[in-house]
């Protein structure tokens, strides 16, 4: 790699995203459009319906979808305002190469250029040091048509097996506890299944500002008579109009769980038939929740005893009831540990299978289900199949038309992929809809690693803070500018209609890789003519996988507004509620609804397992972290759009007044947070809503405001999840402002 400028952190800082929008200039002037184009929301895991508002081959607007029956017309205020994405000053339109003597450091050049440079820098690195020298890091925000067409790039085209993808610092610990505990990766229930529930349990999740939209299905819920228990650190805005809160320590989930259980059995609160007919295990769960009384989980967990059982009693006599959990339960060195325990709950009120009666992962990103089920994971294979099982390996080989020897076993984890490109072993990387500087934990030794590398190829349609280090920048497309489908928090394959055309020299993101195969003159398999070819050919790779999507068809899902998976002919509706006596199951075949041979479900034993990092006297606080409303993941593309920048200028480290007073720190003044790996210096934001024992700042922000210099690289041993909701930090007074305080005083 060419050397990267010592002041890139300073450029990072000063400049960032262009800002054109962020006086609060609108595109949307009540122009008629051209035309109004029916998708989704470009954004989390939701994927609200939303009409495109298109002139002139720009997006200038939006429109409520009212009949999309998700959302049916409402959106938070991103998705009110993503269309403001398009368009925008930053966007790339030509291919760059590095240049330390240009302006930025990067020069223009040809595109064809570009892809001959790629396609010499990946054989000549594989040539010397041998396929998996080469490294791929992808995206769950693409369409599951490039999900499938990037897999299939990595192990037919490079033959390497180094490819993972960001949803590894998202849904993996949930997607690992769902398939041990059910058989199958996906949330169990439609949402429309909440309303009408008795208890809705949500752990770990801001609700109202990560996936607003399950706000109204939770209040809907309420308004039918149902309790709300809301588990976090934070009183978060849904934890505000809850019926319990229970404020846990952070990375204490599984001994609250744990206890839960213990007070169901001690009560039989416990569908006996369901446990016996339906599951295995339980005695040896029970056995180990025996010890877990209320006392000790109240000392472990920070949460009163009096609440615990009142939780207990609410959740264990109820005839009806819906648990949700996200980052906030899965983002642990136990996450893993943390879903089987909430599970267990589950599987012992034998409430699942049943109308309102389930359990739900919130997905983070756009295709966060999509995207991990057909073989951007790194031990992964489309239909959700095994790459180390001989039978599944046999089966896509033959769909791929290579020969299966060929084809590479699981590679490692995106984290571990950064530690072989610091170890030396990794020569050469491409990376597309990642922006790891950002997202990954202990991000200072994530740019040790970046400098080392021999290549770096970024696809992306705005310079990430991770592309600034890239060789070539190939300039890609966003979701407005292809098609294909996404699958969303349910379970439901829905379809992302094109609006409008690429600018400039960017591509669809699939042409890129075509082009790369085409240069290389390995293109077998990879001259598909459009998005609808990928999705037949991984409607047929998927058939008989436990994620089989072989019936659906682009007509039926505009047709049913969304088809949920399982769907096994074009004659079959879909599945929206799994685990019915009565479904479609290519495991159990009807020996039982769950997807293991025995059609049964499993509890598991779940030890509780304290933080990797633990405070002490000189990091005496917990750090953890999250989202705002306003902001989405490292904030490439949020950054960019001025109301919401508006809305969340910077990131603020939230603390309790209590902690606030002993530290002598007020609201609004600058203070330094430090962990061991680094530190930060923000304002504080003094509220009531938290724990006094612990922090949370914000993770969207880049360079000296990023929460990620400071979170540990800790990972769950199963899922290999890092732990960004708990590490040890110390907070005092700022000796100075930052660097970049001027030019934010400025701005406001």
């Amino acid at each position: 790699m060419a050397e990267i400028p010592a002041s890139m952190l300073e450029i990072i800082d000063q400049f960032g995203p262009h800002l054109a929008y962020a006086q609060g200039a609108q595109l949307d002037t009540g122009v008629e459009p051209d035309k109004l184009v029916k998708t989704h929301c470009c954004f989390c895991g939701q994927q609200c319906g939303v009409q495109l508002k298109v002139k002139d081959n720009q997006v200038i607007g939006i429109e409520p979808w009212y009949e999309f029956p998700f959302n049916q017309g409402k959106l938070c205020p991103k998705g009110v305002k993503r269309y403001l994405q398009n368009g925008h000053p930053d966007r790339l339109l030509h291919a760059y190469q590095r240049d330390a003597s240009a302006p930025g450091g990067f020069r223009q050049m040809g595109y064809e250029e570009a892809i001959g440079r790629v396609a010499a820098e990946i054989d000549r690195i594989q040539s010397q040091h041998g396929p998996d020298a080469f490294g791929l890091l992808t995206g769950a925000s693409l369409t599951t048509e490039k999900t499938y067409f990037i897999g299939k790039f990595a192990r037919m085209c490079l033959r390497t097996a180094n490819i993972d993808y960001n949803g590894r610092l998202c849904m993996v610990s949930a997607a690992a506890g769902n398939k041990i505990a059910f058989g199958v990766d996906r949330s169990a229930n439609p949402w429309s299944d909440i309303v009408g529930t008795d208890v809705v349990w949500i752990s770990g999740s801001n609700v109202a500002e990560c996936s607003p939209i399950t706000t109204d299905y939770v209040w809907q819920a309420r308004e039918h008579g149902a309790k709300i228990i809301v588990v976090d650190p934070r009183l978060t805005p849904i934890a505000r109009t809850c019926d319990l809160f229970l404020p846990i320590k952070p990375g204490r989930d599984t001994a609250l769980f744990n206890g839960i259980l213990h007070l169901m059995i001690e009560h039989d609160w416990l569908d006996h038939e369901f446990i016996e007919q339906h599951t295995n295990g339980f005695a040896e769960v029970a056995a180990e929740v025996a010890a877990w009384t209320p006392k000790r989980t109240a000392e472990v967990t920070g949460i009163g005893e009096k609440a615990i059982h009142q939780a207990a009693e609410w959740w264990g006599t109820a005839q009806k009831s819906f648990l949700l959990h996200a980052r906030g339960l899965e983002h642990h060195s136990h996450g893993v540990q943390n879903v089987l325990s909430a599970i267990n709950i589950v599987l012992a009120s034998g409430r699942i299978g049943k109308p309102n009666c389930g359990y739900g992962t919130i997905t983070g990103q756009a295709n966060g289900q999509g995207g991990r089920e057909h073989g951007q994971k790194c031990d992964q294979l489309p239909g959700g199949r095994d790459i180390s099982n001989p039978e599944h390996r046999a089966y896509v080989a033959g769909v791929w038309g290579m020969d299966v020897n060929d084809m590479p076993l699981a590679g490692v984890d995106a984290y571990e992929m950064i530690r072989k490109i610091d170890q030396g072993e990794i020569k050469g990387l491409l990376s597309i809809c990642f922006n790891p500087l950002v997202s990954l934990p202990d991000n200072n030794f994530v740019r040790q690693a970046l400098e080392k590398l021999e290549f770096y190829v970024a696809i992306d349609f705005f310079l990430s803070e991770t592309a600034r280090y890239a060789d070539i920048v190939l300039p890609g497309s966003q979701q407005e500018e292809d098609e294909g489908t996404v699958t969303q928090v349910e379970g439901r394959i829905i379809r992302i209609n094109k609006a409008v055309d690429c600018p400039g020299d960017a591509r669809q993101d699939w042409i890129i890789f075509q082009d790369i195969a085409r240069a290389l003159k390995r293109e077998k398999g990879f001259t598909f003519k459009n998005p609808g070819e990928i999705f037949d050919e991984l409607r047929v790779a998927s058939k008989g996988g436990i994620v089989d999507y072989s019936g659906v068809t682009y007509e039926k899902i505009e047709k049913q507004y969304g088809v949920f998976w399982p769907c096994p002919s074009e004659d079959h509706p879909g599945t929206p509620r799994l685990f019915e006596p009565d479904s479609w199951n290519p495991v159990a075949q009807g020996k039982g609804p769950f997807y293991f041979p025995d059609g049964k479900a499993r509890f598991k034993v779940t030890p509780y397992v304290p933080p990797t990092e633990d405070v002490d006297a000189e990091y005496p606080l917990m750090l953890t972290t999250g989202r705002v409303v306003s902001q989405f993941l490292s904030g490439t593309q949020t950054r960019r759009i001025g109301p919401l920048v508006d809305h969340y200028p910077e990131p603020r480290l939230e603390m309790h007044p209590l902690m606030a007073e002993r530290l002598g720190i007020a609201d609004g003044k600058w203070v330094t947070v430090e962990s061991r790996r680094g530190s930060a210096t923000i304002r504080a934001q003094v509220v009531r809503t938290i724990r006094p024992d612990t922090v949370f700042m914000p993770y969207h922000w880049a360079g000296r405001k990023s929460a990620n210099q400071l979170t540990i690289a800790a990972q769950d041993p199963i899922s290999k999840i890092p732990e960004y909701k708990v590490c040890a930090v110390k907070v005092y007074k700022a000796a100075t402002p930052p660097e970049y305080a001027d030019k934010l005083e400025s701005q406001q």
